[in-house]
């Protein structure tokens, strides 16, 4: 069942950033159903709040737990059925273990995951939309 609020399909995802050197890197996922790569989200579950949303679908796409940081700013767009989405972000910190890309276990809604730096993110995302919630916040820090 798809959750709707105020007309709008409801998603929540988060940013899980990590710091190897005195670079941050950025956790994306590939999702072999569109061949894109992207930050993880996905739609609430009906009685789900937007933030046990957001850690759900991390962990459930990327295998990776997370604690939840600062919300970051939401994106608004027309789903591919036409519906209109609203998808809210935060930032997120890894929980160790932290899963790499080479102990990543694929999954329904995954196949590969990559921590890129933000120059590599930039150009990795699919979307312009995901390059906007990464840069909007990314560029502050």
């Amino acid at each position: 069942m798809v959750v709707v609020r105020d007309g709008m399909v409801r998603a929540s995802g988060g940013v899980v950033v990590r710091t190897r050197g005195s670079e941050p890197q950025i956790l994306l996922v590939h999702r072999p159903r569109y061949d894109d790569w992207t930050i993880p989200k996905g739609k609430l579950d009906p009685g789900e709040t937007d933030e046990e949303c957001a850690l759900r679908e991390v962990e459930e796409e990327t295998g990776q737990a997370c604690t939840l940081g600062a919300e970051l700013p939401s994106v608004s767009y027309v789903d591919r059925r036409g519906r209109p989405k609203l998808v809210r972000y935060w930032l997120m910190d890894p929980t160790p273990p932290i899963i790499e890309a080479d102990t990543f276990e694929a999954n329904d809604e995954a196949d590969l995951i990559r921590w890129v730096n933000l120059i590599e993110a930039r150009s990795l995302l699919s979307y312009a939309r995901d390059v906007e919630v990464l840069f909007g916040r990314m560029s502050d820090t």
